[in-house]
């Protein structure tokens, strides 16, 4: 929100006198022809002539004043709905401007500031406003490129009904509209990884689709007799009990490879572009199906929940983590660094979970970096992104590592699957769920 405020006293003097430079033309004109008016009619002795200088010497000076009381009497604001929208999306800006002061203005002239890439600059002329009124104008903005965009400040262009004096007054304010990257839902697969959370039952899988198997417990004395598990009483020969704690919550790493080197070409249908949009949409996807999530580039920044680990929570705290990865993923540029070692050192210990990541070009350097964080997760998935493909120099420009490199992979019990331009995530996301684990996976996908 942008409002106006109050100016100083010395201000004041300042505005004042930027007040008498806002003469227009027409204003100049007619001091210019008052104080001629003046002066002749001192040297011929006539009080008429006088008397008509000095009302054409005077009218600009008196509408410079009240334009200039005017314009710190009207405030300007804001609304910007909604803050954070995707790629494509449009978001709506209105603008109100209030008079608060006991006069009338005269043509008020609105222009907010706003970047190229949101489109043209937005103008509207507002009619007089009425004491205490006000007058509510919007507009909406639109960019095919992800960031974060400020807008404003809003500047006002008064103008007296003679057209002798215009003024232009800045607001200070601005607001800033995030465009995140664009996100499609993904088809519900089974995905099979180690999960650590709360609850006392041993590791177990959790799926994406359906909910899970009730896991009973044996009778403890003081547990609620209500929570009898007949069936697996009968089952077992002893008396069992619902579990009361909650299930566990898996865990799953996204990783995205930022490096300069991985990616050739730019723009909204570049390999990069790709690899975050599809980020941002396995994001969102583990975050609906209750994982707890961490985002983890090439340099080993962890973006996630305040919880162990950088990993996301259930509840609010999911929400906000989500809004923290995605306002992340919305100004996401290219890493200096050639290698994935700090990658591979955040994936640590061998609890991580579902680990599903976003390569670019990969030497054997790299692959057998990718290798050892395999060891550490338990599930891998990757999605691997020929950037000369993409850049449309084809694979023989590119020197036909893909193939190599997905079979490497795959020894080392990574998912792989290549991602070539004219592919959906959706159908790319449903055939690694299909597709067989690389050997070494424990359990797969199924």
């Amino acid at each position: 929100m942008a409002a106006a405020t109050r100016p100083s006293a010395e201000s004041g003097r300042d505005g004042l006198r930027a007040a008498f430079s806002g003469l227009t033309t027409r204003g100049r004109s007619f001091l210019a022809a008052g104080i001629a008016a003046a002066v002749c009619a001192y040297v011929l002795g006539q009080g008429d002539l006088l008397r008509v200088g000095l009302l054409l010497a005077v009218l600009p000076l008196i509408c410079a004043v009240a334009l200039h009381r005017t314009q710190d009497r009207v405030t300007g604001s804001r609304r910007l709905t909604p803050v954070r929208v995707p790629a494509g999306a449009e978001a709506r800006v209105q603008l109100r401007m209030n008079n608060v002061s006991r006069l009338p203005t005269g043509l008020l002239m609105l222009q907010d500031r706003v970047p190229y890439v949101l489109g043209p600059r937005p103008r509207f002329v507002l009619d007089r406003v009425e004491p205490g009124g006000r007058r509510e104008v919007s507009y909406r903005v639109r960019s095919d490129l992800r960031g974060r965009y400020p807008l404003g400040p809003l500047q006002l262009r008064l103008t007296d009904p003679f057209g002798l004096v215009e003024l232009t007054r800045s607001f200070r304010d601005f607001d800033t509209l995030t465009v995140i990257p664009r996100t499609e839902p993904l088809p519900p697969v089974r995905l099979t990884g180690e999960s650590s959370g709360y609850g006392d039952g041993r590791q177990r899988s959790l799926a994406l689709a359906g909910d899970d198997d009730v896991i009973p417990r044996g009778y403890r004395h003081g547990d609620d007799l209500r929570r009898v598990h007949w069936r697996s009483t009968a089952r077992y020969g002893e008396l069992m009990v619902r579990r009361e704690e909650q299930p566990q919550r898996s865990r799953a790493t996204v990783l995205l490879d930022t490096r300069r080197v991985a990616f050739r070409g730019a723009g909204p249908d570049s390999a990069f572009e790709w690899a975050v949009s599809a980020a941002a949409s396995t994001l969102v996807h583990l975050l609906e199906r209750g994982f707890s999530v961490r985002l983890l580039t090439d340099t080993g920044d962890t973006v996630g929940g305040e919880g162990s680990g950088g990993y996301s929570s259930g509840g609010s705290e999911s929400a906000e983590a989500a809004g923290l990865m995605m306002d992340t993923l919305a100004v996401v540029g290219h890493s200096d660094g050639a290698g994935l070692s700090r990658a591979c050192d955040a994936v640590r210990g061998g609890n991580e979970g579902l680990l599903i990541a976003f390569f670019g070009d990969l030497d054997d350097a790299q692959a057998d970096l990718a290798a050892k964080m395999r060891q550490r997760s338990g599930a891998a998935v990757a999605f691997v992104l020929d950037s000369a493909q993409w850049a449309g120099e084809g694979r023989a420009a590119s020197g036909g590592p893909d193939e190599e490199r997905l079979r490497r992979l795959r020894e080392t019990g990574w998912t792989a699957v290549a991602a070539s331009p004219g592919v959906s995530f959706a159908e790319l996301w449903r055939h690694a769920g299909n597709a067989p684990a690389g050997r070494g996976t424990p359990g797969g996908w199924a």
